[in-house]
């Protein structure tokens, strides 16, 4: 599967949520989650443009990978997930943590966040709409269409257009983590 995705800094928060409705979008509840990132033994992730990150939210934890980006417009790139057995979360992060570790790969950052999502339909395609107030970094809104290869062009066609209509512009291709990790170099 492929994740097809825009992300923009929230500028008029009132004035994009106001346009969210115009467009049908149906929120759910507000939602806590800690990524926990790692990087590879043998590649360093930074170069080659790909992430493994655990994540904790309600009281689940899944192991995602991400593919380097595929095009110069979006973060249009592969994601595979896998969730990790339901039960205690902390004691499932804890035995992931020491498996991935046991196995080399070394934690980069958490990155905590508070999501809300949404879903749309527009242009024909299904669009979750995740609006994010990232710990230390801010608010942000994501555009994904989750896609097969033979479609992301029209994905991405799609977000382009619905970024359009809802006035954002300067999309954003640099990671939650790669915009913490520069924020704490500065510092």
């Amino acid at each position: 599967m492929l994740e097809a995705e825009m992300k923009f800094a929230v500028g008029d928060a009132q004035t994009l949520e106001a346009a969210l409705a115009r467009l049908g979008l149906c929120w759910q509840e507000s939602v806590r989650q800690e990524d926990h990132y790692y990087n590879h033994p043998c590649r360093d992730f930074a170069r080659s443009d790909e992430a493994l990150r655990l994540r904790c939210q309600q009281g689940r934890v899944t192991l995602t990978y991400k593919g380097p980006k595929l095009d110069q417009q979006t973060k249009t790139r592969l994601e595979l997930s896998v969730a990790l057995a339901q039960g205690e979360p902390q004691a499932t992060l804890q035995q992931a943590q020491a498996l991935l570790q046991a196995l080399g790969f070394r934690p980069v950052a958490v990155v905590g966040k508070t999501r809300r999502q949404g879903e749309l339909m527009y242009q024909g395609q299904r669009v979750q709409v995740a609006w994010d107030q990232v710990d230390q970094l801010g608010q942000f809104v994501e555009l994904e269409i989750a896609c097969q290869e033979h479609q992301a062009d029209a994905a991405r066609a799609t977000l382009l257009a619905l970024a359009d209509e809802l006035a954002l512009s300067q999309s954003i291709r640099t990671s939650y983590l790669e915009m913490l990790l520069q924020k704490l170099h500065k510092e």
